[in-house]
């Protein structure tokens, strides 16, 4: 697909949140040091963990809301108050002994509105796209995603300890621009939108995920996802933490690596990667069914980071990285379409949200296994992972796919 082709609610949604996402990026990342800075590591801990707790209950609201109501209406205040609630952390750091209550009490309302918009952009863009351009869209989407994380990042190395303000301002600008341009340029294509079943709103919205969980190929694909991106995500919780204590540095033209370098080494090659082979990984897949391109993508992505997880080599760690991240790009576009054709029309707020259990799931298993890697050796935690894998491809195969031809087959039973 050309740039021209994409529906106006695609592009919108591509050029508004590639900016705010590259300037996002360049602050995020450092709210924990920020706060540890601030107000010492152990609230800071407290602080970042209630904020996720809080993330996740409230995204699970925003997929009822979205589903409910015009979901511009609800991505246009949502949006406006996200740029307010930038707008006071700003003030906050103004004076020269920082009013950390207020940017605390303001990280976190954004922590709310932000979660409760999200699923109503995820589902505007379902309803913009159909079955047969959703691969191309989420291809473009994921190297967007990484190249304004790529900016965002390198913009925060260089700004973050000595221009703050100045970021946060940015900030500010770029939320309150966002509002404005869904309220010019963005469509509300919702045809179906989700009755009230119950007078008891807090039961209707219950019941309205209790859909969502019997619906079991799409469970397979929200539980198997956990287990796929849990490998992604322990590069930086298990696999760092053993760089940091065990790799032996190395030197590369009189520049030092060490396990932390290597480390930051792993993730510029895994964005610069995607930025530089998305779309030609994406034609030359083009050419195989869905099926393959899943199972392939998967199986290259569980070998690099199975190897990963115990390599203590650099060229083997470069190596395995490179395998992950083209399995990853081999299969995610796939995988995020596939996903979406699955989520019920007047249901995709809410299944989007659900959706989200993926994410918070895998972020839980990344983190124990730095507990778990204490008690085993790195072959061991190779194991482990392989086994993750193993069962994340299952279901996450036989959820899309084997669903599908059982669902076939009792369609031509039925007409037989």
């Amino acid at each position: 697909m050309i740039w021209k082709e994409y529906p106006q609610n695609i592009r919108v949604r591509l050029i508004t949140s590639f900016f705010n996402r590259a300037v996002s990026m360049a602050v995020m990342p450092f709210m924990a040091l920020f706060f540890a800075e601030e107000m010492g590591k152990v609230w800071a801990g407290v602080f970042l963990v209630g904020t996720v707790i809080i993330s996740f209950i409230v995204n699970l609201i925003g997929g009822y809301i979205s589903d409910r109501f015009p979901r511009k209406r609800v991505l246009l205040i949502t949006s406006s108050l996200n740029a307010l609630m930038f707008l006071f952390m700003t003030i906050s750091l103004i004076p020269e002994n920082k009013v950390i209550w207020l940017f605390a009490a303001a990280y976190t309302a954004f922590t709310i509105t932000s979660s409760l918009g999200r699923p109503a952009m995820h589902a505007i863009i379902i309803d913009s796209t159909t079955p047969e351009n959703r691969k191309a869209v989420y291809a473009i989407d994921y190297w967007m995603i990484n190249l304004s994380m790529a900016i965002g990042t390198a913009l925060g190395g260089l700004m973050y300890v000595s221009h703050k303000i100045e970021l946060f301002l940015l900030l500010t600008f770029t939320s309150a621009v966002l509002p404005i341009a869904y309220k010019i340029w963005l469509h509300d294509e919702q045809i179906n939108r989700l009755k009230k079943q119950h007078q008891n709103v807090f039961y209707d919205l219950l019941q309205n995920y209790k859909v969502a969980f019997q619906d079991a190929p799409f469970v397979k694909v929200v539980a198997g996802s956990m287990f796929i991106f849990a490998a992604e995500f322990s590069l930086n919780s298990y696999i760092a933490v053993r760089l940091a204590e065990t790799f032996e540095p190395i030197a590369l033209g009189g520049f030092e690596i060490g396990g932390v370098r290597m480390l930051s080494l792993l993730n510029i090659q895994n964005m610069l990667l995607v930025v530089l082979f998305s779309f030609l990984i994406n034609r030359l897949t083009n050419r195989f069914s869905n099926q393959k391109v899943l199972l392939i993508g998967l199986l290259l992505y569980a070998i690099g980071y199975v190897t990963m997880t115990s390599a203590n080599t650099w060229y083997v760690l470069i190596a395995f990285g490179i395998v992950a991240t083209l399995g990853e790009l081999v299969y995610s576009p796939v995988r995020n379409a596939e996903m979406a054709n699955m989520m019920p029309e007047d249901k995709r707020g809410s299944y989007s949200a659900f959706s989200n259990l993926s994410f918070s799931g895998a972020d839980l298993i990344a983190r124990s296994t730095i507990i778990i890697g204490a008690y085993l050796l790195p072959t061991m935690m190779s194991v482990y992972m392989g086994v993750l894998l193993m069962i994340g491809i299952m279901l996450v195969y036989t959820g899309i796919f084997v669903n599908k031809h059982v669902d076939k087959k009792a369609l031509v039973t039925k007409a037989i």
